[in-house]
């Protein structure tokens, strides 16, 4: 027997998802903060129990471990990352400030800047300038380098980004700058932008080495540790790594850019979601995650969930890697509720897994949503948590929302179920400005719920957007993680190269996808696979003079590495057309008269692997399942006693009205009144308003 195990750690919880032929085993555990690796083999030790073997034999018969994380999204989020310096070009000390005019919202005069990851006195520049077609202007002046070092040394910096201007046509002086950076700061993690972003524009580089920096050494040294750990337990594999763009890789590719990493965790569920939503006949999905830390929400339209190179902001960074859209809010179930200046707040500040909530015992002295959800009675302190690694505790709870009512002037129980209103009204509110911006009525999808407590808050959040179905997975609770396990091994990057569509460098051109092709040979040849397995999509990046944002196209769609014989004279007409047929599907106009610009060209490449199969349908017999007990529960229309089904007892065809509420071994669904939950043929829910 062989295994498959997907892994996703999140800031609360450590999910696993296990593939054993075709069955699917999940697990849950607590997130270990001061070493998450240690979770992490915690995880896979009781996996391996559940199988009756040791860890080592259980590793051994591993094919595949895949790990996906929300670690840097966490340190964004907390913002608790390396103490980060800047080296950029004379001149160029505040761009990073400037956020090209950018502004989330530009009527809002209380809205304060983003916390500045290197504020002015860690930014310094030294004297140098690269011209854009590569020569040098002005040299390197290394002792202002040397300079700058000491400065950054003396306010105790551990990770230092470089981003010099053009160093992405020519990075010698980059380069430079790096090789002094190691001499002056010995230990010090350093971040180039030539190799974490190299294309223009200016700002989008160096606010995405500069993110990349301050997660680096947090995400470095998890991984470094979680594969030691692994070697030593008796794996031999490489374990992949879930990447932003939706796609897996090894660690010793993701050590060039750690960056890759961010919302990885996230990404993961929104391939599983894609996966799951096209096999049950629903291609428009919104996606919606809630976990102990964080709140995730994205979109899959016409069955995929493609990754954008380009504006994607994130924890207000523009993060300038392809990634799978994913929005992310402070609001899990860790998320803490608080009174401030007489109005109530939940989160983003969380209680984590140590100490955690109050309910959990283990030292916890602040109120958060899961303890608001135990004193509705939505969580029950009966039997098991997480499970029943653990059992919630009521004990210190009503005394903390007793204080907030207080504040409040109200009761303990009308103090949690406002946390539970306003929590709800910030994830909806979430949700309304992803598909605002992108001109989508929520009311036209179908809500695909996962993580601990999404199913809690799913059925009372489509309602209020209008939504009148919702998908539960039965394997929800591990959402993410078993989406690591439909995820392919991956490379998506690009190279800059700016000219007219009529006037293009065919050469250059086939130099640029030539060295990516080569760098995606070595990287998936280090990962043991062969160079014919190889599927390659060579893309260019377009854009008409004056816009600012380019459009991302096929020129050659699922192709072989360094096959380039599509690079001939008629490739800037095919590719000028291809841009056109693009711009008027995205913004239903084009310029006739007009020759577009080249600005990059990309190389996005993969290896399909086997995904966990995916059933559907509703041909079992309908009938109603009699609950397992009730309790008093206020489901969002005041406290009364409400059914409890235990979710081993439900088969396929049951269907159960609310309210109600399911308790699954890792999660707890909530039927709300007006909605009706059914289990399909795979055991999987689907919660539609009556």
């Amino acid at each position: 027997m062989t295994y498959r195990v997907g892994i996703d750690v999140g800031g609360t919880f450590t999910d696993f998802a296990m593939l054993k032929g075709g069955q699917v085993i999940l697990h849950k555990n607590l997130s270990t903060p001061e070493d998450r690796s240690v979770g992490v083999m915690n995880g896979l030790a009781a996996l391996a129990g559940k199988e009756g073997l040791d860890l080592a034999d259980f590793l051994g018969q591993c094919d595949a471990i895949v790990h996906g994380t929300t670690v840097a999204d966490n340190t964004l989020i907390e913002m608790n990352g390396a103490l980060t310096g800047l080296i950029t070009t004379e001149g160029f000390r505040d761009e990073i400030e400037y956020r090209r005019g950018f502004k989330e919202d530009i009527w809002d005069v209380r809205l304060e800047p983003p916390k500045q990851i290197t504020p002015r006195r860690r930014r310094l520049t030294v004297p140098e300038r690269m011209l854009h077609d590569g020569t040098v202007h002005k040299a390197l002046d290394d002792a202002a380098v040397r300079e700058a070092c000491r400065r950054l040394a003396k306010q105790g910096v551990q990770s230092v980004a470089v981003s010099l201007l053009f160093s992405f046509v020519n990075p010698a002086h980059e380069k430079r700058v790096a090789e002094i950076v190691a001499e002056e700061m010995p230990g010090v993690q350093v971040s180039v932008s030539h190799q974490v972003l190299p294309r223009s524009p200016e700002y989008d580089r160096t606010s995405t080495t500069v993110v990349n920096a301050y997660v680096a050494p947090r995400v470095t040294s998890y991984l470094e540790s979680l594969v030691t750990r692994l070697k030593g337990a008796g794996y031999r594999r490489q374990m992949m790594v879930m990447q932003a763009s939706g796609g897996v890789m090894t660690k010793e590719y993701i050590a060039g850019s750690p960056i890759r990493v961010l919302a990885s965790g996230p990404a993961g569920g929104v391939v599983g979601s894609a996966h799951v939503g096209a096999a049950k006949g629903h291609p428009n999905l919104l996606c919606v995650d809630m976990g102990g830390t964080s709140y995730d929400m994205s979109l899959v339209l016409n069955g995929a969930a493609p990754a954008e190179a380009g504006w994607n902001m994130h924890h207000r960074y523009l993060i300038g890697v392809p990634m799978v859209k994913v929005e992310t809010l402070g609001a899990g179930g860790g998320s803490i509720c608080h009174v401030n200046g007489g109005a109530l707040q939940v989160g983003p500040a969380s209680a984590g897994s140590e100490p955690g909530p109050i309910c959990y015992g283990r030292g916890g002295t602040r109120p958060t949503v899961t303890d608001a959800l135990v004193m509705l009675g939505i969580l029950s302190t009966d039997e098991g948590f997480a499970g029943g690694s653990f059992r919630l505790t009521r004990a210190g709870v009503e005394e903390a929302f007793a204080e907030i009512g207080a504040a409040l002037g109200c009761s303990a129980e009308a103090a949690a179920f406002d946390c539970w209103r306003v929590v709800n009204a910030n994830m909806s509110q979430g949700v309304r400005r992803t598909t605002a911006g992108k001109g989508i009525a929520p009311q036209d999808l179908v809500m695909l719920a996962y993580g601990g407590n999404g199913p809690a808050f799913a059925g009372i959040q489509a309602e209020d957007l209008g939504i009148g179905r919702v998908l539960v997975p039965k394997a929800s609770p591990t959402f993410s993680a078993l989406g690591t396990l439909v995820a392919n091994p991956s490379i998506d990057e690009e190279r800059s190269c700016i000219a007219k569509a009529d006037a293009l460098d065919l050469s250059k051109l086939k130099a640029l996808w030539a060295e990516l092709a080569g760098r995606a040979e070595r990287y998936f040849a280090d990962a043991g696979f062969r160079t014919d397995q190889v599927v390659a999509n060579y893309q260019m990046n377009m854009r008409y003079a004056g816009q600012n944002f380019a459009l991302t196209f096929d020129v050659r769609a699922d192709g072989r590495l360094h096959d380039l014989d599509f690079i001939d004279a008629t490739l800037g007409e095919r590719a000028v057309a291809l841009f056109n047929e693009r711009h008027m599907a995205e913004y239903n106009h084009i310029r006739e008269f007009e020759t577009p610009e080249v600005i990059g060209v990309r190389l996005a490449s993969h290896v399909a692997t086997a995904s966990p199969p995916v059933a559907a349908g509703f041909d079992a017999p309908r009938a109603r399942p009699t609950p397992a007990k009730t309790r008093r529960a206020n489901l969002g229309r005041g406290f009364q006693v409400t059914d409890v089904f235990q979710g081993g007892d439900l088969k396929p065809g049951h269907e159960i009205a609310g309210p109600a509420i399911i308790d699954e071994t890792f999660t707890t669904i909530v039927v709300y009144p007006g909605w009706r939950a059914v289990v399909d043929d795979a055991g999987d829910y689907e919660l539609n308003r009556v």
